[in-house]
């Protein structure tokens, strides 16, 4: 879709205009609005009608739609105990598998939940199937180029993602492999994810720009005012993950300063780019008046810059702010219900988004938002 026609997107001025600078809630009032959204999807796990764009595959648990909600949830259910018991019972009926494409990393990212059950109650064996699927990997290694070549005109998929040859599946992969390396003390995953790693970065990462292109299509894609396309939740992908890897990464790891380099060098791009009403737009070079707001991305940048204040790695005077403003523009994408709306639907570049559409996961980045952000405001009250 052009994006000259964004503007023309439907938009409702409740969502889109902000209120005079947001301050930092209180952690209790972060921790119910993140709950709030939690048993909202919860207890509509089956309500398609809200996902209209959504794949049949949404109705896989394991498929990366969904496992980003629930990977999302181990961590309310590391600050709230209660969303253990949903997580404990999913692996077990699932059977603590990983989707069934065997090299994908889409199907990888419910890893991630799985070595979060085996820490929380489930047992250190749940992880079995977790790392046969990995070994199978390593043993049999996809050595396919990442040029992204669709199977077939008009379709958004291509061999070449037997490896990482998209933006997205650095959420989906490498956190998984380091998280397995960790719980297990083999270091042939993470050797691993830390070659996959740099190869998709130094194909897909502009230096020029500090941001991902989605994919290879893109490398010369350009909206109608000659502006490089960069998709929000694409990026929002990578920043998601970044924050995932570092969080298990030891400090004295050599390899850690490329990730928090990476890290930073994003965000001072991404901090740029966010609106005056607190969201990021759906292209991230598209600054043009009455773009409509997109929670997918915006939460997934929220979640990047709260944790990451946090953690000291960026600036709290110029990041503390953007988080505030990005939490306080998806509380006005939340519905009444309780309902996560202008979430973009599925899809590999920036498009439409409506109020009344949610997806798995959007929710999921909702609550990696909200529990950075309690983490955050919890130690603000104390200092």
């Amino acid at each position: 879709m052009p994006l000259s026609l964004f503007a023309l997107m439907m938009t409702a001025p409740a969502a889109a205009v902000a209120p005079a600078e947001p301050t930092m809630p209180q952690p209790a009032a972060i921790l119910a609005q993140t709950r709030r959204v939690a048993d909202w999807q919860l207890a509509n796990r089956t309500n398609w009608a809200t996902m209209p764009a959504a794949r049949k595959s949404v109705q896989e648990v394991r498929d990366w739609q969904q496992a980003t909600f629930w990977v999302a949830l181990t961590e309310l259910a590391s600050r709230d105990k209660k969303y253990a018991q949903p997580l404990l019972d999913l692996g077990r009926a699932e059977k603590w598998q990983l989707g069934d494409l065997a090299y994908h990393a889409d199907d990888q990212l419910i890893g991630q939940a799985w070595l979060w059950a085996a820490q929380s109650g489930a047992g250190k064996g749940v992880i079995a199937p977790t790392k046969a699927y990995f070994d199978n990997v390593l043993a049999n290694r996809p050595t396919i180029g990442l040029e992204f070549i669709p199977v077939a005109p008009g379709k958004n998929t291509s061999i070449c993602t037997d490896r990482w040859c998209w933006c997205d599946a650095l959420f989906m992969a490498p956190p998984t492999l380091l998280r397995l390396s960790k719980a297990t003390g083999d270091k042939r995953y993470a050797d691993f994810a830390h070659e996959e790693y740099k190869a998709t970065t130094d194909y897909l990462f502009d230096p020029s720009e500090n941001l991902y292109f989605r994919d290879s299509r893109f490398f010369g894609m350009r909206d109608t005012k000659g502006r490089k396309l960069f998709w929000s939740r694409g990026n929002g992908w990578v920043m998601g993950g970044l924050v995932r890897m570092l969080q298990v990464m030891d400090r004295r790891d050599p390899k850690r300063p490329y990730y928090e380099k990476l890290f930073t060098d994003m965000s001072a791009k991404l901090v740029t780019l966010q609106k005056a009403d607190g969201y990021w737009p759906a292209s991230l070079l598209d600054n043009d008046p009455g773009t409509p707001p997109e929670s997918s991305g915006t939460a997934f940048f929220t979640y990047a810059f709260a944790w990451g204040v946090d953690n000291g790695l960026l600036d709290r005077a110029t990041y503390e702010p953007a988080a505030v403003r990005g939490w306080d523009a998806l509380q006005r994408a939340v519905q009444p219900d309780g309902m996560l709306g202008w979430v973009q639907q599925v899809g590999d570049r920036p498009d439409s988004v409506s109020a009344k559409e949610t997806q798995f996961y959007g929710s999921g980045a909702y609550l990696l938002a909200g529990t950075a952000m309690y983490d955050l405001s919890k130690k603000r009250v104390k200092r």
